[in-house]
């Protein structure tokens, strides 16, 4: 598949020269179980998958859309192998290059390759 190539070529850049894309883990929180009370008895166990993920400036679009702040950066996360959908539901932990730090996902969308997940993250909490 081609999404695979460009993305095994993106990853030998990276690794080769430190960089665009970084390591990074993508979290998804667990599904709570509740009693009829409506109290938490269980708080779910986290799902995370490894990726390969560039931190990069917004573009003008992302800059036009409702709840854009200044703190705002593009997230480019390269999708094959990747295992599941990047929604808004996960959170970004870039574990290593310069941006480390744990981000939100505002919003992202797959790109017409398949190559990688583009979307708009929430500042840099940490790092």
């Amino acid at each position: 598949m081609l999404a695979q190539r460009y993305a095994a070529i993106a990853g030998a850049v990276s690794a080769r020269f430190g960089g665009p894309y970084h390591a990074g883990k993508l979290i998804w929180q667990g599904e709570a179980v509740y009693d009829d009370g409506g109290s938490i008895i269980d708080p779910g166990t986290p799902v995370e998958f490894e990726c390969m993920v560039q931190i990069d400036s917004v573009t003008e679009a992302m800059r036009a859309e409702a709840g854009y702040t200044d703190k705002d950066v593009r997230l480019i996360i390269l999708a094959p192998g990747l295992g599941k959908v990047v929604d808004t539901d996960a959170a970004l932990e870039v574990l290593a290059g310069p941006h480390t730090g744990s981000y939100t996902i505002a919003g992202q969308s797959l790109d017409t390759l398949g190559f990688a997940f583009d979307g708009r993250g929430r500042g840099r909490l940490a790092g």
